[in-house]
């Protein structure tokens, strides 16, 4: 079993910047995959990021491309997500996630592990 705990989250204004936080217990980190998911209110979980267990490949969803930063230091068994330019949609429950194989990182359904989530609020 891997447990996995999101912070960070938090309010912050229109064009401002966050970084959220996901730490790893119980299997070895460097092992997996991992991703950052969102969900808002009213709609269905979508893919935010995703990064190699290596984290020598990134991917992201392009609504986020080019604001959004994803990171991971393995030693700390940390995964982390850099939030710039935030908007009034970035507005979710954040929840990172570790990959248990399969052919597609964007695919929720290809992850394992869910953490609790971080609330993020963006307001104008």
């Amino acid at each position: 079993q891997v447990q996995l705990v999101e912070s960070g989250g938090g309010l912050v204004q229109a064009g401002g910047s966050l970084r959220l936080s996901c730490t790893a217990s119980g299997r070895t980190f460097s092992s997996y995959a991992m991703g950052w998911f969102r969900q808002a209110p009213g709609n269905e979980r979508e893919f935010v990021a995703a990064i190699t267990g290596s984290g020598g490949s990134t991917y992201y969803a392009d609504s986020v491309k080019g604001r959004f930063t994803i990171s991971r230091d393995n030693a700390l068994n940390t995964m982390y997500l850099q939030m710039n330019s935030l908007k009034i949609e970035d507005t979710a429950v954040y929840y990172c996630a570790a990959y248990r194989g399969g052919y597609n990182l964007k695919a929720l359904d290809e992850y394992a592990y869910w953490g609790q989530g971080t609330q993020v609020t963006v307001s104008s």
